[in-house]
């Protein structure tokens, strides 16, 4: 089942035209929450590993 070349970009032009694009708005909200979610994220891991690490040299005794 071959396609020509022609054939084939017609048909993804027509798929390209059933997304639906989101709106400057929301890709900024979206953007927004992602860093907002990685600045969480560091502090978290930051705060989990700062506690281990205390946690470590207590139990072995390093200072």
């Amino acid at each position: 089942m071959a396609l020509s070349p022609f054939k084939f970009l017609q048909e993804v032009r027509q798929e390209t035209n059933k997304v639906t694009w989101p709106t400057r708005r929301e890709t900024m909200i979206t953007t927004i929450m992602v860093f907002v979610m990685v600045a969480l994220a560091s502090i978290f891991f930051f705060a989990s590993d700062q506690l281990i690490r205390y946690l470590v040299t207590f139990l072995l005794g390093i200072h």
